[in-house]
């Protein structure tokens, strides 16, 4: 209800919840110049830039196709071009260069039901989030019992570059934003 309201306040009637993840993830990235980074041989390549990959399950097999700059754009920006990026996987429309280039990767299976799993890391990307589906848990509310939504993620690491504590707090940072998204669509 409350992204519902935000939503007409602010005219994003087309945004999804994977849009508002993509969102919270470019924003989050710039604090953890680890985890927006290349890892090749022995070279750690960190970038400004979030090139933000996003999977697309397409007939043909898995597509990551890469939304620019991520970090720049905003939420209306993000999604219009996470929905154009897909049509175009799926319309065999897709150019190769904009499958190249990724600094992170999102890939969202919540839409199958998947509660919780384990993404596969895409070298030379350091890191890839995967974001389960929303479930509603129990929690306490005073004297009762009040049933929110809660959105699995889980975090693969390439553990050569980040250690399990800095990308713990990668996590806690984007469920923040998460949480507070209201901030990151006003500022």
């Amino acid at each position: 209800a409350r992204f519902k309201a935000s939503s007409e306040s602010f005219a994003l009637q087309s945004v999804t919840i994977n849009d508002l993840i993509l969102l919270a993830v470019a924003r989050t990235l710039p604090l953890h110049p680890d985890l927006n980074a290349h890892f090749q041989g022995d070279t750690l390549t960190r970038y400004r830039a979030v090139q933000l990959g996003m999977a697309v399950d397409t007939p043909r097999g898995l597509m990551v196709p890469v939304i620019r700059n991520a970090s720049q754009l905003s939420l209306r920006e993000i999604s219009g071009e996470a929905k154009r990026l897909a049509a175009a996987c799926l319309d065999r429309r897709i150019a190769p260069d904009e499958l190249t280039g990724g600094t992170f990767t999102v890939t969202n299976l919540g839409g199958l039901g998947i509660e919780s799993f384990t993404p596969v890391l895409n070298p030379p990307e350091v890191g890839i989030l995967g974001v389960s589906n929303i479930n509603l848990k129990p929690v306490q509310a005073g004297q009762d019992v009040a049933f929110v939504p809660h959105i699995g993620l889980s975090l693969t690491i390439n553990h050569q570059v980040v250690d399990g504590a800095p990308a713990a707090r990668f996590l806690q940072g984007l469920a923040q934003n998460l949480a507070n998204i209201d901030l990151l669509l006003a500022g």
